[in-house]
Order: structure tokens, then sequence, then C-alpha cells
């Protein structure tokens, strides 16, 4: 039998089983579809997967099969074209994919072939994790501590001389121009790049990941978004029992969360997940727009702000740190939209992961799943101090910091800080 391996966010060869539940019913064509939905990812992360599609038609023999369209319409085609009998896939619980997935499946199901969902980009795949009583969870910590309980299982090994099936292919997608270098996407660069810092940095990660100026984290969140790598892998390698371990297996407990999050909540992608917060007044006008263009080019006049959104421009990535003083600093002192930051991230960052960055916005704007945080105001100057405090990061992204060039705050933290409060207040008691 011929089946086709529609490759999603899993474009690897190892630990895939998708591919080893489709290699197992005979021969495979490995097929990716380049969904015109994809032209609303920012330029960054459209570069990353021409990239990591083109590692991956290199590990495939260059077997894989790139069709440009609608995947309602080119899945089902490419199957009447080979005579597939059932197409296989890594389950998608966002809301724009399990619609999508949906009516392939129909459109394949009226051919007599099938859409068979095998894995998913997740250690614990979204609506396993629930409550002892029934019903998913709303706070981090008691998700975490069920999360645990889950086995995401053993990797397993990539396959060894599969039979590819070959088909005309409308060849890579273009690559967007960038003004800066993508690390490399060849999966086994990926996972020489988390050796290393499974071997070098993860003892320590609890104590420098908040650190910016170091390199105190995997930077791996680019490949894991893809599936150039997935969890699974990375738990393996896990010494779940040590500190600094620990502390990165919350972070990928995180990522499954917010995908939780978003699986039983689609409408909280770009709406308050509390929705006493639709009542909560945000600056809209044209100063307010204004403020938000400093904000974006970096130029407020606080050092750890203007650091972290230069470095994002430069690089397509922000030290999670900066990204929460960041996000802090435009709902809270500049009193505008946590959408308006959450749409410039997903514009700019390599990593731009929908349930992640949006739901980590509204953590940081007091409308989320955190149980009490409208009081949580971070004060740039005290976060700076405490986490860059020689200035080592500002002073590397703000050449002009201390010439008289560089701006004066543009606005007083303390006074903007009552400002929020006063506006939470009005709405928390709803």
């Amino acid at each position: 039998m011929t089946s086709i391996m529609w490759f999603r966010r899993d474009l690897r060869l190892g630990d895939n089983p998708a591919l080893a539940a489709a290699l197992a019913d005979g021969d495979v064509l490995p097929l990716f579809v380049v969904d015109p939905a994809f032209e609303r990812a920012g330029a960054p992360r459209r570069a990353l997967l021409h990239d990591c599609l083109a590692a991956l038609h290199s590990a495939t023999d260059g077997a894989l099969v790139i069709r440009q369209g609608d995947p309602v319409d080119e899945v089902p085609a490419l199957a009447d074209e080979i005579d597939a009998t059932a197409v296989y896939v890594a389950k998608d619980y966002a809301p724009y994919g399990r619609r999508r997935d949906e009516a392939v499946a129909d459109a394949l199901r009226g051919a007599n072939r099938r859409l068979l969902g095998v894995g998913s980009p997740y250690a614990i795949d979204p609506g396993t994790v629930e409550k002892q009583a029934g019903g998913s969870y709303s706070v981090f910590t008691p998700f975490a501590r069920n999360w645990r309980e889950h086995d995401p299982g053993a990797p397993i090994d990539a396959p060894h001389s599969p039979n590819w099936v070959g088909a005309p292919s409308d060849g890579l997608p273009e690559r967007p121009g960038l003004e800066f270098d993508l690390p490399s996407a060849d999966e086994q660069a990926v996972i020489a790049r988390w050796r290393r810092f499974r071997d070098d940095g993860l003892a320590d990660y609890g104590e420098r990941r908040n650190l910016p100026a170091v390199e105190g984290t995997s930077q791996l969140s680019p490949f894991i978004k893809y599936g150039v790598v997935h969890p699974r892998q990375l738990i393996e390698d896990i010494e779940r029992q040590r500190a600094g371990h620990q502390t990165f297996e919350s972070e990928l407990a995180w990522r499954d969360f917010y995908a939780e999050v978003l699986f039983q909540h689609p409408m909280s992608a770009w709406q308050h997940y509390d929705q006493r917060f639709d009542n909560i007044r945000y600056d809209r006008d044209q100063a307010a727009r204004h403020k938000f263009e400093r904000w974006q080019r970096g130029v407020t006049g606080f050092p750890v702000v203007d650091a972290g959104m230069r470095q994002l421009l430069a690089t397509g990535w922000m030290h999670n740190r900066v990204r929460m003083i960041v996000a802090s600093f435009l709902v809270k002192d500049l009193h505008l939209p946590w959408t308006w930051g959450a749409k410039h991230f997903l514009d700019h960052l390599i990593d731009g992961d929908l349930a992640s960055n949006n739901h980590g916005w509204q953590w940081a704007a007091g409308s989320g799943t955190d149980a009490a945080p409208y009081f949580r105001v971070f004060n740039p100057w005290s976060q700076q101090q405490k986490f860059d405090p020689d200035g080592e990061y500002v002073h590397r992204w703000i050449t002009e910091l201390d010439s008289d060039s560089y701006p004066e705050p543009m606005v007083d933290h303390a006074v903007e800080r009552r400002e929020a409060l006063a506006r939470y207040e009005a709405v928390k008691g709803r």
C-alpha cells in the first residue's frame, strides 16, 4: 500500500510516530503543503520554515514533495494522483488546524481514504491532563503537577532506508530576505545544539535562565515550534530529580499548558481569557499609536525595554525574562492593548507560537489564566538592576546608551503604575 506522510509541525525524521506508522503500512510519499495562511506569519518565521523544509528535503534524499495551495484541495488531490490509501499526520490542536483537518478528513473520506492522526507536537496531548473530577485546568501549578504524572513515552529512532514515493513538486517556498542569519535548521545540528546545552548549561539553568546577558537558555524554541526536535526527546535526556533539569521541564510544561488552554478555549487566542477584562480601558488614540511605535523601535528611554525590542528586530529572538518586562511595560506603563504587542511579536519572532505567545501576553496583561495577576506590574528599573546588574545586556543592544542621543524615559513608571492599578481595580470585581 501507498500512503502520504503530511508533515506540518514535525519537520524531522527521528522520533516521528506519524511517519513510523505510515512506513509500517508500506511506501510513503513525504508531503508539505505551503498553505496561503502561512502568509500571515512574519518574515523571520517564514524564513526559518524555508530552512527547515530545505533540511527535511535533504534528509529525505530529495523525495519531499511540496505543494502550494489550500491543503483542503491539495492533500486529497495528491492522494488521488498516487492512489494513496491514507494520509498520516501529527494531530493539530490549534483552532485553525482543527478546522483544516476536519475539512481534509471529510474530503478524503468521500474518496474512501483516511486521515490518520498519530502523535502531536506536544509532550502530552491537549485534552489528556484532566482534574480528578474531570475538566481542564485553568491554573498552571496543578496542571504541571498532574502533567508530570503522564509518561510522554520513549523517543523512536529515525527510519532506516525508507521507501519514498515521488510526485511532481512545486519546490521550496520563496525565502524572505532577512538582515540577520538564522541558526542551522538541520535536524542533526539541532540535536547537537541540545546536547551541548544539556552537557554544559542544563545544570545551571535555574540560576542563569533569567540573565539576558549570558547564554543561559537552550534557544531551542524555534525548532520545537517547527518540530525539528520534539519535547519528548528532551525529556528523555533530563534527570528529573535535579533542580535545573526540573526548571527546564517546567518550561516544557508551560508550553503544553498554553496549548491546552487554547484547545479548550479557542477564542482566547485574541480575546481575554478572563472576560471581565473586556471592560478594561486601553488607550487606542493617535497618541497611543505614537507610544506603540516608540516601543516597537526600542526608544522608550527605559534601557532594558529598549534592549529587548532591539534584540528582537536584530535577531528574531528575545530573552524570555525580557519578553515579560517589555510586555508588562506595553500594557501597564503605556496602557496599550496586549493584542498589539502579541501581533508585533508574531511578526518578528522566529519562535512565534500562537498558544504560547498570546497566552504569555495575557499573563503579562493580567487577563489570562493566572489566579491573581492584576497587581503585578514589573518595574523596568528594578528588573534591570536585578537581572542585568552590570548593564552588559543593555549596552550590547543600545550603543548610544551613555550619550546625549539616548531619549529620556517617555513616562514616569510610578505614575503609570498607579494609573494601571486604578484601571485594573475598576474591572477586577465585576
